[in-house]
């Protein structure tokens, strides 16, 4: 366009060249518009939020840069990067838990819990699982494995199995509302949370966790 009114003040009197130099500028112009620029998809791309930001990304332990942290324990099962959600909500004495993960290990099952203390660079610094009512036979060397305690009624778990991508999520409601400062965080474990008697409530490592002040 520019082109053209820069002929038109030029007042260029010889007709072919007029249309010469005008139809060049019409080709480079048609030539712009055909060049492709990269694509912007970042579909495939890992998700790259520092560790523990505003509760969105996990990552490795001693990169934390605030108070909440969300740490992953093994990179295989939980990518640094992977993303994740965790929204609590209380009302007239009942409480509802939800977890939403996204670029985990694809198709494989988590047990997930809510645990008492906050995560730290050792997996074991989160503590036992958060109890509504505490089993008295329990003790941090031995955490709970009775079923009248360890159970998804006194207890939080939100056992999950990932799909192609890597992606799930999970929700409980429970006839209890936490106490405060006693539960801190929730861990990602290596298989479905067990039921049965001697063995209720473990459900393998711990491969990762989230600080979440509950």
């Amino acid at each position: 366009m520019n082109t053209r009114q820069a002929c038109l003040v030029a007042g260029i009197s010889v007709a072919t060249l007029v249309a010469a130099g005008c139809s060049n500028d019409d080709s480079a112009t048609d030539n712009e518009t055909t060049v492709e620029t990269p694509s912007t998809t970042t579909t495939d791309v890992q998700p790259t939020p520092f560790p523990g930001m505003s509760g969105d990304a996990f990552g490795l332990p001693g990169e934390g840069t605030d108070d909440d942290n969300a740490f992953t324990y093994d990179e295989a099962a939980v990518p640094a990067g992977a993303t994740f959600d965790v929204e609590s909500d209380d009302e007239d004495g009942r409480t509802t838990v939800r977890l939403v993960v996204n670029g985990l290990q694809p198709d494989r099952d988590f047990g997930v819990h809510v645990h008492t203390r906050p995560c730290g660079p050792n997996p074991s610094d989160s503590g036992p699982h958060y109890q509504n009512e505490t089993d008295p036979a329990a003790s941090p060397d031995s955490p709970s494995t009775d079923p009248a305690y360890a159970n998804p009624q006194n207890e939080i778990w939100l056992d999950m199995t990932t799909d192609a991508e890597g992606n799930a999520e999970a929700s409980t409601t429970v006839d209890w509302e936490f106490r405060d400062g006693e539960a801190n965080s929730v861990v990602l474990h290596e298989r479905h949370t067990m039921t049965a008697a001697g063995e209720a409530g473990q459900a393998g490592d711990r491969l990762a966790c989230i600080d979440e002040d509950f």
